[in-house]
Formats: C-alpha cells, sequence, structure tokens
C-alpha cells in the first residue's frame, strides 16, 4: 500500500509532536537544566535547526510540556461530572482521582523542578506565575461547579481550597516519592481521603467515604 503524503501543515505538527516528546523523555532523565537544545533535537531524530523551526526556546518547551500536562488532568476532571450526577458518585470519583493521583502523576519531577527553576530564574517565573494562575483559577471554577451539582456545600472559599487542595497534594507526592518505603501508599490514601471527606466535602468522621 502506498504511503499517504503528509501535508507541509501535517508534517510540521508532527515535527513538533517528536520534539516535544523527546524533550519530555529528556527531561525526566536529565533535567531540565542539564538537558541540552542538542539532546532534545538528537533524541527526536532532528536537527538543531529543526528544534528553532518550532520553538523559540527550551523554556518554551518546559511551559509547553506542562500545559499538555495540566489539559490531560482537567479532562480526567472533567469526566467527574458525565454518568452519575448524585451528590455521593460525584464525591467518589472526585477521591478515586485524587487518591490515584500521587501514584499516576508521571510528570510530577517536571513541575517540581519547574517551581525551582522559577524561583531562580525571573524570565521563566513570570510566564510559569501566569500559567499557574491560569490554573488555579480553572481548578477554583471547577470547585465551584462541582459544589452546585452534587450539592456539596463548601466549607472554604473555592480560591482558599485551591490553594490547599495543591500544596496539599504537591506534599504528599514529594513525601511519597523521595521515601516510598516510610510515606506508604495507605498513609496517602488516608491523608487525601481525610482532607477530601472533612475539608472538601464537610463529612463529620463516621461520615468518611
Amino acid at each position: 500500500m502506498k504511503r499517504k503524503r503528509l501535508t507541509r501543515e501535517q508534517s510540521k505538527d508532527q515535527t513538533r509532536e517528536r520534539l516535544l516528546d523527546a524533550a519530555l523523555a529528556m527531561f525526566m532523565k536529565k533535567g531540565f537544566v542539564a538537558t541540552s537544545v542538542e539532546d532534545v533535537a538528537e533524541a527526536a531524530g532532528y536537527t538543531r535547526g529543526a528544534f528553532y523551526s518550532n520553538f523559540r526556546s527550551k523554556p518554551e518547551v518546559f511551559l509547553e510540556l506542562l500545559r499538555r500536562d495540566h489539559e490531560l488532568m482537567q479532562a480526567d476532571l472533567q469526566s467527574i461530572f458525565e454518568g452519575e450526577s448524585t451528590r455521593e458518585g460525584m464525591e467518589k470519583r472526585v477521591l478515586t482521582f485524587y487518591r490515584r493521583l500521587p501514584f499516576d502523576n508521571k510528570c510530577f519531577l517536571l513541575w517540581v523542578e519547574a517551581k525551582l527553576l522559577s524561583a531562580r530564574d525571573a524570565r521563566f517565573r513570570t510566564n510559569f506565575n501566569e500559567f499557574m494562575r491560569e490554573k488555579r483559577e480553572q481548578m477554583a471554577a471547577y470547585i465551584q461547579e462541582f459544589s452546585v451539582r452534587a450539592g456539596t456545600p463548601l466549607s472554604l472559599p473555592p480560591e482558599t481550597l485551591t490553594l490547599g487542595l495543591f500544596g496539599l497534594c504537591d506534599g504528599v507526592q514529594s513525601f511519597y516519592t523521595a521515601d516510598p518505603q516510610h510515606v506508604t501508599e495507605s498513609m496517602v490514601d488516608t491523608v487525601l481521603s481525610e482532607f477530601f471527606s472533612r475539608v472538601v466535602f464537610g463529612r463529620n468522621a463516621d461520615e468518611v467515604i
């Protein structure tokens, strides 16, 4: 069968995706700082020129990878609104998602490195903080929508819950990633389920899901 020839736009999109996939693999292996543009281009099978034909800089690629990971997470969260619409059903889907997050979030180290880089690089900090504000606003809107649909009253303003949720999830995953022998899956599950049940869902101890 004759192979279908790609259009110029399709070819460019394919090159861009290969560069992003290569960058993700290299950043996870060596870290953002230690990975060069040449490393990314070579891993993707392209030249340095091909990299700069698609991206202005290595930080731009870094932010694009973070944005892609965020969009995947948002799609998973949005799926919670589908199917059973009872309060109990929606709360269980939220809890299931966040209980698995510390173990399924394969890009966690990228987020950690991005925060370290933003603390040291003023130019990167500006773009990263803008992105993080968008991320918090989206999550706050999601929490508000969940409260309305599930009929779950919020114990704190959505913006406050968002900050607490991000901090808790990041902190728990940091401990688990660094010392899984002592910070076990069972401990992580208990921390997250108790937080959601009591703080987010406003349930008493005897109502914990």
